[in-house]
């Protein structure tokens, strides 16, 4: 089957992946990005995918996504993967929650209790209409965080 993606590589992008495949420098998921750039290189090694994913024990898909990668969005996309845009979820806090938690742990504690507990914290936080609902270890991060 003809590729449709041709991986031809420049002089300077093939010694950038040879280093990063001599020093393992990276990532493993980058070392394997930069073996299977240099296997498919066309001027090169100029390997079959299925040759490729033997080698370095992948799919043949991801060496196409690979090489697909560096023809439509570049070489250091293709090296290094591609960061994302948004975080998987929305912070629990915002700036000004954030400055009232912490304003509340350095506080007192309530009556009846020696020190804070991330529960009480996380209780009295609900209970002052910060936040509708937050978890202990939310807390925990938040505080260790800017500590």
């Amino acid at each position: 089957m003809k590729k449709k993606y041709i991986v031809r590589l420049t002089d300077e992008e093939r010694s950038v992946l040879k280093a990063v495949v001599k020093k393992l420098k990276g990532s493993s998921e980058k070392v394997r990005r930069a073996q299977v750039l240099l296997a498919a290189d066309a001027d090169g090694l100029n390997w079959t995918d299925r040759k490729i994913a033997e080698a370095y024990t992948c799919r043949t898909k991801t060496v196409e996504n690979i090489r697909q990668r560096l023809v439509s969005e570049g070489f250091d996309i293709a090296l290094n993967g591609k960061k994302r845009e948004l975080p998987p979820r929305r912070k629990a806090l915002d700036g000004k929650q954030e400055a009232k938690v912490i304003a509340l742990r350095l506080g007192q504690p309530p009556p009846g209790y020696a020190n804070w507990s991330l529960r009480l914290l996380a209780d009295q936080v609900v209970e002052l209409g910060i936040v509708d609902s937050i978890s202990h270890e939310t807390l925990r991060r938040t505080l260790k965080k800017t500590a």
